[in-house]
């Protein structure tokens, strides 16, 4: 099967990632299965549709950075979609624009978040 992407922003998606976004159709179980889907500005599968429609807001959400790459969104997608993948795609775009997004100094209640959370957005930052 072969899979022709042709806007900008979910071809580079593509590109990055090896994901078609269209595959998914909004179910929302993703967001569902988020453990820190409380904590973000946008659930994944939101994000998922700005891609879905080039909409370049998807690359300023603070839900890319809040990404815990736990895989349960992946594990629970019916349609097979990484979304982890996609997500991570997200910040290589961000970070190839040389948009800094997250000053670990700068977070508040940073003894509230998730640790895991932390430490995987402070890894996805400092290479």
């Amino acid at each position: 099967m072969t899979v022709k992407i042709t806007l900008s922003l979910p071809k580079k998606v593509f590109e990055i990632s090896g994901e078609n976004v269209y595959l998914c159709y909004q179910c929302g179980k993703c967001s569902a299965g988020c453990p820190i889907a409380d904590k973000m500005d946008y659930l994944p599968n939101q994000v998922i549709h700005f891609v879905q429609m080039n909409n370049e807001k998807a690359l300023s959400t603070k839900m890319i950075w809040a990404c815990a790459e736990c895989f349960n969104c992946t594990v629970i997608c019916p349609r097979g979609l990484d979304v982890t993948k996609v997500m991570e795609a997200l910040r290589i775009i961000v970070l190839r624009k040389g948009i800094y997004k997250l000053d670990l100094n700068k977070v508040e209640k940073i003894e509230e978040l998730p640790q895991i959370a932390l430490i995987a957005a402070s890894r996805k930052l400092t290479g």
